[in-house]
């Protein structure tokens, strides 16, 4: 079998919840030897998402992000826990940690510290809202960030209240740029035999997010929103709601119309252009929806399939998880064992094909791995948790 990636890269992962243990779980999946320094009794607080688990540790919050990673579970506000941890330190290439500004350097592990104890260690660091500024020092949260950055308050319809949005993207997308901070630090250290800081946070990660719609405001002192472009929209069928996208064609508005067989609104003066289109769009909505409303949504996908209007049914993430589609791309896996059945989570979204995904270890038991990863301590023992 072919090496992994990061085969031989050591992180000492001090993160929990979602953003840094989804960076650490990927750089793990790729070869990464993670080793999560858990709170004894207690570890990652995702181990509590669901309340107590059936089968006493196989949370499945934290199973989704905490597989290939060995957990050691210790008191760091003892002397030799710390001692413990710095001995791991100064073999680790990198280490990850998600807590707010000065946690790290209260338990004696500052960046500065550990730089002169290991110069090659790469140092991420993912928090709320920077590394300085006004609201470094406030609690980071994934709808925080959705609020403060913007993303909440830009939805489809002015009519509609802001709402949060209901999948972590903000967690996730900073995790995923941790991840990439990580590779190019890697890299940047095989050029300069040191390491470094490598800082992202959630704000910022919101902010590049919407980099084509912060450049229009700043660069032309106005809104662009994808979902309120004229002839895209959500509408209901008679069985269920299917989205609609009229884009990426000469006219769309003449191919929509000869799908839903109505005439062709883009002969009339009001509805001729892009800007009239939008000038007039609560009026092309309606129609829609009073179209859409007539049959069901297979028939109006098949039509608009047929003049290659883009077009998909809305569907629950339990039909998304049963579909061939997500079986082909291996998407859903299993991660190990428990009394109640196997771990399914959701798989790695890259695709090598000389490095596969690769499960060697199942999301860990509170402080499982004490023994093997501190073999000088064999009377450390794992703590079981939800």
């Amino acid at each position: 079998m072919k090496p992994l990636p990061l085969s031989g890269v050591r992180v000492i992962d001090f993160s929990q919840v979602m953003m840094g243990p989804c960076c650490t779980q990927m750089l793990g999946d790729y070869g990464a030897d993670i080793i999560k320094i858990e709170k004894e009794k207690i570890g990652d607080l995702s181990r509590w998402s669901l309340g107590k688990d059936p089968d006493g540790h196989r949370n499945p919050v934290f199973s989704s992000l905490n597989r290939n990673k060995k957990s050691v579970a210790l008191n760091l506000k003892t002397e030799s826990a710390r001692a413990q941890v710095l001995g791991l330190l100064d073999t680790a290439d990198v280490a990850v940690n998600n807590f707010r500004p000065g946690v790290m350097e209260r338990m004696g592990f500052g960046y500065d510290d550990l730089k002169e104890r290991n110069p090659r260690l790469i140092y991420a660091v993912g928090t709320g809202f920077g590394m300085s500024g006004p609201n470094s020092k406030k609690g980071g949260q994934d709808i925080l960030a959705q609020a403060l950055s913007g993303v909440m308050e830009r939805r489809a319809d002015p009519d509609h209240p802001a709402a949060i949005y209901p999948t972590a993207l903000c967690d996730y997308s900073a995790g995923m740029h941790l991840v990439q901070g990580v590779l190019l630090a890697l890299l940047q250290r095989e050029k300069t035999g040191e390491g470094q800081i490598v800082s992202v946070s959630l704000y910022d990660s919101m902010l590049a997010m919407q980099m084509q719609e912060a450049a229009v405001r700043m660069m032309r002192g106005r809104d662009l929103n994808w979902a309120r472009f004229p002839l895209t929209g959500v509408f209901q069928t008679t069985d269920r709601s299917i989205v609609m996208v009229g884009a990426f064609k000469v006219n769309p508005l003449q191919d929509i119309c000869e799908a839903l067989q109505i005439e062709d609104l883009s002969q009339l003066e009001r509805f001729s252009d892009f800007e009239r289109q939008t000038e007039n769009r609560a009026e092309l909505q309606r129609i829609f929806r009073e179209k859409f409303a007539t049959n069901s949504s297979t028939h109006w996908l098949q039509r608009l399939e047929l003049v290659d209007v883009l077009c998909a049914p809305v569907r629950t993430l339990s039909e998304a998880l049963d579909d061939e589609q997500t079986a082909a791309n291996g998407m859903l896996v299993d991660a190990g064992q428990t009394p109640n059945g196997p771990v399914r989570v959701i798989g790695s979204p890259i695709n090598m094909s000389a490095a596969p995904l690769e499960i060697r270890l199942p999301p860990p038991m509170l402080g499982e791995h004490n023994a093997l990863v501190l073999p000088q301590h064999p009377a450390s023992c794992p703590e079981t948790a939800a």
